[in-house]
């Protein structure tokens, strides 16, 4: 006679389980087999007296290179040409850091134009100033 709960584990809504367990378990996910993507970890047991219970775990996997995109957000209405920055770039070696690719450039932030305009108009406004109050 049983006296532990079994556990059986499945990824998204397939059939056949990835493990099978006695309760308690420790088990280690190899996300590097699933592609990119939202993905459901279904986890079903069954007690002693065959009772069942599931909980599903929704998670999302990102092994691939990271990619940014500038120019276009989400659910954006557009027309015409669309000017876009696009960048990827992998983990890599955890051992070993790139600095080429490894940062996502981006354009200069519109605050930054105007406090530039801003500061260039008071400092043209100061010199005028000056040059007006100095006799000859």
């Amino acid at each position: 006679m049983k006296t532990k709960s079994s556990i059986l584990l499945f990824i998204d809504d397939e059939s056949t389980p990835i493990a099978s367990f006695q309760a308690p378990v420790k088990f280690e996910l190899d996300t590097t087999k699933l592609v990119d993507g939202k993905h459901t970890l279904r986890i079903v047991s069954k007690d002693p007296n065959g009772k069942e219970g599931v909980r599903i775990v929704p998670f999302e996997v990102r092994n691939g290179p990271a990619i940014s995109i500038e120019g276009l957000r989400n659910d954006a209405v557009v027309d015409g040409v669309i000017p876009l920055m696009i960048n990827a770039y992998g983990k890599g070696n955890s051992s070993q850091f790139y600095i080429e690719g490894s940062e996502t450039p981006q354009s200069i932030p519109y605050w930054v134009w105007i406090l530039l305009i801003g500061f260039v108009g008071w400092a043209l406004y100061y010199l005028f100033t000056y040059i007006n109050v100095v006799p000859n």
